[in-house]
């Protein structure tokens, strides 16, 4: 039984740790990084037409590329759908996750990517 026990809760925390990232999450920190680093080219609130990107109100749980902008063919094929552990992968590099985006700009520190996470979490 304790064995059992075990692995039920060694599968748990695997599970907790794949599903999000695993840096303490701050939205006030990614929402002050969303104005120095992402407003220059993206919006965030409601109704707002993105000129040079997309609007990321309400990103998170969105299908790549559904929202009225002229995407890169490439997000447009990437059947991506925009949660937390995959936000974290295109930050990362995204590039590597989506070959001919035309998002250039990445977050290579895990924390900034987790506290701009946490901020994209609050657009809806």
């Amino acid at each position: 039984m304790r064995r059992i026990n075990w692995i039920v809760s060694a599968l748990a925390g695997l599970a907790a740790s794949v599903t999000a990232p695993a840096h303490a999450q701050n939205a006030g920190a990614g929402a002050a990084m969303f104005k120095q680093q992402c407003q220059m080219c993206h919006v965030n609130t409601a109704g707002a037409k993105g000129f040079a990107a997309p609007n990321l109100f309400g990103v998170v749980g969105r299908k790549a590329a559904s929202t009225p902008f002229a995407y890169s063919a490439a997000l447009k094929a990437s059947g991506k759908t925009w949660d937390a552990r995959t936000l974290d992968t295109f930050l990362t590099a995204p590039g590597k996750l989506v070959p001919g985006t035309r998002m250039a700009v990445a977050i290579p520190d895990p924390k900034k990517r987790a506290d701009m996470i946490a901020y994209l979490k609050t657009l809806h």
